[in-house]
């Protein structure tokens, strides 16, 4: 389980690991939502120009002693339609015969955003991993992979706002931990609802589905698969220097045929200037 929890990390986390904002909400007569800060599903908002944002999760799941801890840092590239980012993962696997500690693969990733209309924003993103993840330890793929992902954002009636995720990873050579090399591919489809219970206190629920193929041989992968449902709930602290503090947690489970696999997700991100913006 905990290897493809990291896969489902790698796809999603870049997720959770993306998550931008712009704020399409603000022309209401109150103060501005929450909306840069989802943990499975990645939201289509990039960082506003003069606005860097600092992200940690840390997950863990209820059975053994399996965790990954991901720091990503976002930065808006001269205004709010292009972004850099990355994210470094340090993960403890504990899988049977599989067990070890240590760095991830690196992801750095550019997002575009497409500008939609004021309840529609779209984000596709592209991703280079980094194979500095030690594969023999079950901390890496062993080979460097690409991955895309198709974020859209639609904001709904009755204070709710949908996030819609479709993506793919592709590793040409990976590796599996006795050194066989394959091609691996990972698919993922995720949907989130978030309802606005305060501008700043959102209830969550996020799902995802992961088809995974993992390396077993030379040249041979076995497919499996992943469907999570994660209940949760997002807070934000503002202070007048222009500093967002948001800390949330989660408790995906699994359903169907991964029924039995629990986690907890826990979410802190800070998010300031770091220059002057424009008006």
């Amino acid at each position: 389980m905990a290897r493809r929890l990291a896969a489902l990390f790698g796809l999603v986390g870049t997720t959770a690991l993306s998550a931008q904002s712009s704020k399409p909400l603000e022309s209401r007569e109150e103060a501005p939502p929450i909306q840069d800060n989802s943990f499975l599903i990645e939201e289509a908002y990039n960082q506003e120009r003069g606005v860097v944002q600092h992200i940690n999760t840390f997950f863990h799941a209820t059975r053994g002693s399996a965790w990954t801890y991901a720091f990503t840092q976002e930065w808006p590239v001269r205004g709010q339609s292009h972004q850099l980012s990355y994210t470094i993962p340090i993960s403890r696997i504990g899988d049977g015969s599989v067990r070890g500690t240590g760095l991830g693969d690196i992801a750095v990733n550019y997002r575009y955003q497409i500008r939609g209309s004021e309840k529609v924003a779209i984000a596709p993103r592209l991703t280079v991993l980094l194979p500095t993840g030690d594969s023999r330890r079950g901390l890496g793929s062993g080979g460097t992979g690409v991955q895309v992902n198709l974020p859209i954002s639609v904001e709904l009636p009755a204070r709710l706002v949908a996030h819609s995720n479709a993506g793919m990873t592709y590793t040409p050579r990976a590796l599996d931990t006795f050194g066989n090399s394959a091609a691996a591919r990972s698919y993922l489809l995720g949907q989130s609802v978030i309802w606005l219970a305060h501008p700043k206190l959102n209830l969550m629920l996020e799902s995802t589905w992961t088809v995974s193929h993992e390396v077993i041989g030379s040249r041979q992968t076995e497919r499996s698969s992943e469907l999570l449902l994660s209940p949760g709930v997002r807070g934000a602290i503002d202070f007048a220097s222009g500093l967002q503090i948001v800390p949330g947690v989660a408790f995906p489970f699994g359903i169907g045929s991964s029924r039995g696999e629990r986690a907890v997700f826990v979410y802190l991100s800070f998010e300031h200037p770091f220059g002057k913006r424009s008006p």
